[in-house]
């Protein structure tokens, strides 16, 4: 049996996650790919209770420390109850958002600390890094622009430009940082260019699946 594959898609509000996440979706399954598909926080039956919690807007003040153990709550709970057992039965793991959003939003946007986010992922995480990370880059007020759309914002959704700068910041610093892992990709193309873009970047994965 040979080990899956975990592939994070990350970026910033309005980015497209979504679209690319089906559209890779049913290219791999079209490649004889056996896939799973989750999102953060949620994936799990806790972790779909936390999503909840997280994003509700009447949480409004939740204090940052109380968000980054939730997120992570909710990620220890994916990585041991959906992500490692697909990975072992050789399946890939698609994920919408995994830890480097919590280095870009908690970290990025709230101003907790590097190194307390790492010891989290070390060990609530299990220190479990995916094997590539897809960022979807997009100018914030574009971004902010695709979102207006969207009938009732978030607790998340509803943070201002300087927030999500700082998020977008961090995203680019890590891509930039690990650029073997990341592929930065520009959102503001078309989604079939996304997509092809997204392909190209995961099809050397698959001369390393043994």
């Amino acid at each position: 049996m040979t080990h899956g594959r975990f592939i994070t898609l990350e970026g910033g509000e309005g980015a497209g996650k979504s679209t690319l996440l089906s559209g890779l979706e049913h290219w791999l399954r079209a490649q004889g790919v056996a896939v799973s598909r989750t999102r953060e926080p949620g994936g799990t039956t806790l972790g779909e209770a936390l999503r909840s919690l997280l994003l509700d807007p009447a949480q409004a003040g939740i204090s940052a420390e109380a968000e980054l153990l939730l997120m992570f709550a909710a990620r220890a709970e994916l990585v041991r109850k959906l992500i490692q057992p697909a990975l072992a039965a050789g399946r890939w793991v698609l994920s919408d958002r995994y830890t480097d959003a919590s280095y870009a939003y908690q970290g990025g946007g709230r101003g907790q600390p590097v190194a307390r986010i790492r010891a989290l992922e070390q060990w609530a995480a299990l220190d479990l890094k995916p094997d590539h990370t897809l960022l979807l880059d997009l100018p914030v007020a574009a971004g902010r622009a695709r979102a207006a759309g969207r009938d009732h914002p978030d607790r998340i959704e509803r943070e201002d430009d300087a927030f999500f700068e700082r998020v977008r910041g961090v995203y680019r610093a890590r891509a930039a940082a690990e650029p073997q892992r990341f592929s930065l990709i520009d959102a503001n193309a078309a989604p079939d260019v996304v997509l092809a873009a997204a392909q190209a970047a995961l099809r050397p994965l698959f001369a390393i699946r043994a």
